[in-house]
């Protein structure tokens, strides 16, 4: 009878350890794919670029969620969506768990996607029950117990799916997921609705902008197969440019737009996009060709490594891209966000360069990927700070969310573009690429850096004073 007090219940320590969990648990369920792609491939008969289309649709619905998840929190009640979309990311990670093919564990993937809105919200959930000092220490929590989650995932993904099944290495963190979404339904206390009528949702752009990344994944999946079906192709090419067309008109014309297009205009938001995007397609060609340069045959240029011991390899990846949110922030005080994202970008391009011309042993391997990580963390942590303190505060959401559908446009095209590497370069009656596909795909991904440079000397350099 309490619900609706003007100052909102406090949450207890109970209810915050209840959502760390949560978090533990959806951090292991987001991170089992990476490991054990080659081995799902395998079970699945999928080829390279259909594997890189897996490892990028969970971030795409993230991506459409997550502008959304606040505004659905204002108009409904933090806790309430909180629910739903972890109830969402449930439903995913059964249908993964349960999926006979590829088309079903992509639709699983896609579900679990629901988790990337959740967890902003879930922060957003926090500050309202807690004082402020008790909802930073509550929030760097949660965070962290979502990155030792994805860690524990990473670890133990293997080993359970190579002991057991791949099924059960999705449903082992799912029953953890409902076990903990219902603990935190019972033990956190509700919201009401703050600003139920100015949470306007840009429907058609988020409609229209799902019909971009699908139309555009098609796209690259179709690639290596275009001289063989090019109407197909030139229709996909026409359907993707319609999308775009469309979106930009409803965003030019929306009161509350999911993406203000206007704001590209702006020095600072559109050299920000250019590098966020350069940087996670190099990362993005990390996370795809790492794990099946790993898998393939050690008898050629690979190493035969299985589903565990890959998890270990990418391990030192996963503690750098930890280390580097805080080391992102602290620098970017420090010496300006230009200073960060340079070093962000000459450790991406060091990084790709040093495996397309070196790859031959474990640890360089594990030593590029780590540094691709940590590039990555740097990047969009002082690109979101720099963005955040260079417009208005009331353009803030707007501005940054720009940088993270070009996070995910370059995550979607670096995957891609190293699914279709692969593919196109394995010999027919083969089902293993040429190294050559490999060192072509570092060297593109990392030129591209190497040529991002010459956008970041003309970005400020952002030193607050």
């Amino acid at each position: 009878m309490t619900t609706t007090l003007a100052p909102p219940a406090r949450m207890g320590k109970a209810a915050v350890a209840a959502l760390g969990m949560l978090a533990v648990s959806t951090g292991a369920l987001e991170s089992v794919v990476a490991p054990t792609l080659p081995l799902l491939q395998g079970e699945l008969d999928m080829s390279p670029s259909e594997g890189a289309l897996l490892t990028i649709v969970l971030a795409i619905t993230g991506t459409l969620i997550t502008p959304f998840a606040g505004k659905l929190g204002d108009r409904y009640g933090g806790k309430r969506v909180l629910i739903r979309l972890m109830a969402v990311v449930s439903a995913g990670g059964l249908v993964s768990a349960l999926a006979p093919n590829l088309p079903v564990l992509l639709l699983g993937q896609i579900l679990q996607g629901a988790m990337v809105g959740a967890l902003p919200l879930s922060f957003i959930v926090v500050r309202t029950h807690l004082p402020s000092g008790a909802s930073k220490a509550a929030i760097g929590l949660v965070s962290g117990m979502f990155v030792g989650g994805s860690m524990a995932g990473l670890l133990t993904a293997g080993p359970v799916a190579e002991t057991f099944s791949r099924h059960w290495m999705f449903a082992a963190p799912t029953f953890a997921v409902i076990g903990f979404t219902l603990l935190v339904n019972k033990l956190m206390p509700s919201d009401p609705p703050s600003r139920p009528d100015d949470a306007r949702l840009d429907w058609p752009g988020l409609l229209l902008l799902s019909g971009i990344l699908v139309t555009l994944l098609l796209v690259c999946a179709l690639a290596p197969e275009a001289g063989s079906q090019p109407l197909v192709f030139v229709a996909l090419i026409a359907v993707l440019a319609a999308f775009v067309a469309g979106w930009t008109a409803v965003e030019r014309r929306s009161v509350a737009p999911m993406v203000d297009l206007r704001m590209l205009a702006r020095p600072v938001i559109w050299k920000s996009c250019v590098v966020t995007f350069v940087i996670c397609l190099g990362t993005a060609m990390g996370v795809y060709l790492v794990p099946q340069l790993l898998d393939v045959p050690g008898d050629g240029y690979g190493f035969g490594l299985g589903a565990t011991e890959i998890g270990f390899v990418l391990l030192p990846g996963a503690v750098a891209a930890t280390l580097a949110g805080p080391l992102g922030g602290i620098w970017e005080r420090r010496f300006g966000s230009r200073a960060v994202v340079a070093t962000a970008a000459v450790l991406m391009a060091a990084a790709l360069l040093a495996l397309a011309a070196a790859h031959s042993e474990v640890w360089h391997v594990a030593a590029g990927k780590a540094l691709i990580a940590l590039a990555n963390g740097l990047c969009v942590t002082a690109m979101v700070t720099s963005i955040a303190s260079s417009v208005d505060e009331g353009d803030t959401g707007i501005a940054t969310s720009l940088v993270l559908v070009t996070r995910v446009l370059g995550s979607a095209v670096g995957g891609m573009l190293g699914g279709t590497l692969l593919t196109s370069r394995t010999l027919p009656g083969s089902d293993v690429p040429t190294e050559s596909a490999f060192s072509t795909g570092f060297l593109i991904a990392g030129v591209v850096a190497v040529l991002s440079l010459l956008v970041v000397r003309t970005m400020s350099k952002g030193v607050k004073e």
